[in-house]
């Protein structure tokens, strides 16, 4: 197990605050080496992330992406309007003025939101997919600039064709190639106009994210009861984008719900530091939300968002829910309360996402569509009914509206904090008593991951197993039932290998926006059983890293 910091759970010492001054000066003046393959383009499974300091999130990378979706656009024949926001990061602000000038000198049409306000995620996929319903011609689509949950000094671009959702690998890496040829090539051929310019250009319309989103809300979530349940709730926005978004859902519905924090820093100094010591605005992090946990006893459900708000935290009275076992318990409360999904209608969820999860649907009689690691691989299946939600372990999740339809096709924190509130006031228990219903029918996982620094080398191997490099034949003691290298639901590579017994399973990948390899475990025998399932995973790539090398 890793090793937690003395600062976890704690406020961040002054002097550890990045520099907002020393940021934006390396954004604006710093240059990355394109000889250097660290300092390019590259798009993860959520975008590309980088840090100016390191000179990997630079103005001139952000002009080359840009300019490179603009292309893609022309290519695809996509002349609808381009919906563009950003969080609170710091760098979200530089990147998204960088675009603008980029995106008008390339006559898009951009709407941006009403009086310079933050922006969410599943706001920007929402007013997406609502502008597109019924439309073939003149889609829309989108640019988020967000590195998520990442520390203050990152900085994220992510781009949404017009199906909603993050762009598939296809995409990013027609993207990516483009956008490195021309950094290759100084940006030279990057049409670029001045900011004064593009926001008093006639591309540029404003549109008002936060009441198009929450006047929806109604379309997925139960917001009546919610209102007639009398419930005390609160929400800690974590200093991010959902922060306007809950300020009208509370008002525009009569909510009995509390703001514990309405401060927005880009330096996150009121965020208590994650596990490594490090400010990270990770809503299913204990150590993060800390603040929020001290006063759980204030509220009958809390809850938070990370900074661009496609993730969520839920706070019951047992404390900070593992995302897991909430996820478990929404599989089971909407396949149980959305009677007009069809009855093909499936669970969708990645392949280190819980296995309770299959043991629900099974229970409910619904097929499971499990895909390796990225929301994106859920876009198709939201988009056309086969999935009635879409969920991964790292506590992201969407799903549809109660008439079948699409909701947002990209993970949404505030629609899943809103429907524990619904679970809640419809069910009369918290979704921590509904997880301990489902493992006292269904069995108890203990589920636990680990993290271990992860080089070019190593990720090039563990991309390239196959089912013949697993050679052990038991796990745990158990008989192996499967060994994949490609996700059952889809047939897409899952960029490493999960290995399952009748009672668990590991998997291990490398990360698509860090330097780290993960490996997944779960055992459904107890705490002891999944040591030894962990002992026997992590023989596995002893042996396997020993035979690269």
């Amino acid at each position: 197990m890793a090793v937690v910091h003395s600062n976890a759970g704690q406020l961040p010492a002054p002097e550890t605050l990045v520099s907002l001054p020393r940021l934006m000066a390396a954004y604006y003046t710093e240059f990355p080496d394109t000889e250097n393959s660290e300092q390019l383009v590259s798009f993860g499974t959520s975008g590309h992330r980088g840090n100016s300091f390191l000179h990997t999130f630079n103005e001139e990378h952000v002009y080359a992406i840009t300019q490179a979706v603009c292309d893609y656009r022309r290519k695809q024949g996509i002349t609808g309007p381009l919906y563009m926001g950003g969080d609170t990061h710091a760098l979200s602000e530089a990147a998204f003025r960088s675009a603008l000038e980029v995106l008008v000198a390339n006559e898009v049409e951009v709407r941006v939101a009403s009086h310079n306000a933050y922006t969410t995620t599943p706001a920007i996929s929402h007013a997406i997919l609502s502008w597109n319903a019924g439309r073939t011609e003149g889609l829309a689509d989108g640019i988020v600039i967000t590195p998520s949950h990442n520390p203050p000094q990152d900085g994220g671009f992510k781009y949404n064709p017009p199906h909603g959702g993050p762009a598939d690998t296809d995409v990013t890496a027609w993207i990516e190639e483009r956008a490195n040829t021309y950094l290759k090539d100084d940006n030279r051929k990057v049409k670029i106009t001045n900011l004064t310019a593009a926001r008093k250009s006639k591309f540029v319309a404003e549109h008002d994210f936060v009441a198009q989103y929450c006047a929806d809300l109604p379309k997925a979530v139960d917001m009546e009861s919610i209102k007639s349940s009398g419930l005390h709730l609160g929400v800690d926005p974590l200093g991010g984008a959902s922060l306007a978004f809950f300020e009208d859902i509370a008002d525009r519905f009569g909510l009995d719900l509390t703001i514990v924090n309405h401060e927005v820093d880009p330096t996150f100094r009121f965020v208590p530091c994650d596990k490594d010591g490090k400010i990270r605005m990770d809503c299913s992090s204990p150590y993060a939300m800390s603040g929020l946990l001290k006063m759980k006893d204030s509220f009958d459900l809390a809850f938070a968002c990370d900074p661009d708000s496609d993730r969520h935290g839920i706070v019951t009275k047992s404390g900070l829910m593992n995302p897991n076992h909430y996820l478990s318990a929404v599989a089971w409360y909407l396949f149980r309360t959305r009677t007009q999904w069809p009855a093909s209608c499936g669970i969708g969820k990645t392949l280190v996402t819980t296995g309770l999860i299959d043991r629900v649907a099974a229970l409910l009689k619904r097929p499971v569509i499990e895909v390796p690691v990225g929301f994106k691989w859920f876009v198709p299946y939201l988009h056309d009914g086969r999935c009635g939600m879409g969920c991964e372990e790292s506590a992201g999740a969407s799903f549809l509206c109660f008439d079948g339809s699409v909701w947002s096709t990209d993970k949404d924190g505030p629609l899943l904090c809103m429907l524990a509130c619904e679970m809640m006031a419809k069910e009369d228990r918290s979704p921590s008593e509904i997880y301990t219903q489902l493992t006292r029918e269904l069995g108890e996982p203990h589920y636990q991951r680990l993290d271990a620094p992860c080089d070019t080398a190593t990720k090039k191997l563990l991309k390239s197993l196959s089912k013949d490099s697993v050679t052990m034949k038991t796990l745990a003691g158990a008989p192996i039932v499967s060994v994949e290298t490609h996700a059952s639901g889809n047939n897409a590579a899952i960029g490493g290998v999960k290995v399952t017994s009748p009672d668990g399973w590991f998997a291990v990948r490398p990360s698509g926006t860090e330097a780290i390899c993960k490996l997944y475990t779960e055992s459904f025998k107890g705490q002891k059983e999944l040591e030894a399932l962990q002992k026997d995973a992590l023989k596995f790539m002893d042996d396997l890293l020993h035979k690269g090398a």
